[in-house]
């Protein structure tokens, strides 16, 4: 049996999907208990797999193949399931998650849409220096900035800020370098960043160099109603990509 035989036969080492088993488009919540609430939104969903903190769902929209990967919080894990869903033959990722606000004018239950982020984290590091910008893919971007408007909800469009450390942001100073993270915090709100997050950068920076498309969209804070029209929006905007997409065949 070829190597290729093999890779096609056996699933992915962390996600345990097979190639096929996944859509061209992902959405990606970061947590395991949101999927099974977004793939609902989906035309004939199915659990494919569930494995540490990734679990994965697919189904359809407009007769499109898609799917629903949790990454887990943070970088190191959300790098492990771009590499694998693009192994698994998906191409388009879509961030769908919470997020701290960083600027007054934003409310809780806005929405966030980045089209790009600040590499506060060390995973994309590993990829490629930190010169590089992590930027979202306009086409997946202008798509969800469209079911923003279409669903009339208030939402925000720029930057986000990707970071390591949860108790880093939220209690700085018993910190042993909590003036560091302090100042580099006030320099991030001063230079205009919207929201902070802990998986953003590397989707965009990863899926850059895997020659994918990815974009995200945040919530910022917010009650489970307000949750219920993130995903919502998510999945709209999605549509809009896929129908984007499928004029441009004909």
């Amino acid at each position: 049996m070829s190597i290729e035989t093999l890779q096609k036969e056996s699933p992915l080492y962390h996600i345990e999907c097979r190639p096929g088993e996944v859509g061209r488009y992902v959405l990606l919540p970061g947590d395991p208990g949101r999927v099974s609430i977004i793939a609902e939104l989906l035309d004939e969903p199915r659990k494919i797999s569930h494995n540490r903190e990734y679990v994965t769902y697919t189904g359809k929209l407009f007769g499109e193949k898609v799917s629903v990967t949790s990454t887990g919080m943070g970088c190191p894990s959300t790098a492990i399931a771009i590499e694998e869903l693009k192994m698994a033959g998906a191409d388009t990722f879509i961030r769908v998650g919470t997020s701290g606000t960083m600027q007054k004018f934003i409310e809780p239950g806005d929405l966030i849409i980045a089209w790009g982020a600040i590499r506060d984290e060390y995973t994309s590091q590993q990829y490629i220096p930190l010169e590089f910008p992590a930027v979202a893919d306009l086409d997946v971007t202008l798509a969800l900035r469209q079911a923003a408007i279409n669903n009339k909800v208030r939402h925000h469009f720029g930057l986000t800020q990707t970071k390591d450390s949860f108790y880093g942001q939220h209690e700085p100073e018993r910190m042993p370098v909590s003036g560091e993270l302090q100042d580099r915090w006030n320099a991030w709100v001063k230079g205009g960043a919207l929201c902070s997050e802990m998986e953003a950068s590397t989707i965009f920076v990863v899926s850059s160099f895997l020659k994918c498309r990815a974009g995200g969209i945040m919530l910022a804070g917010g009650s489970d109603a307000e949750l219920e029209v993130l995903l919502n929006t998510a999945v709209s905007g999605l549509k809009i990509l896929i129908e984007r997409d499928q004029n441009k065949l004909e």
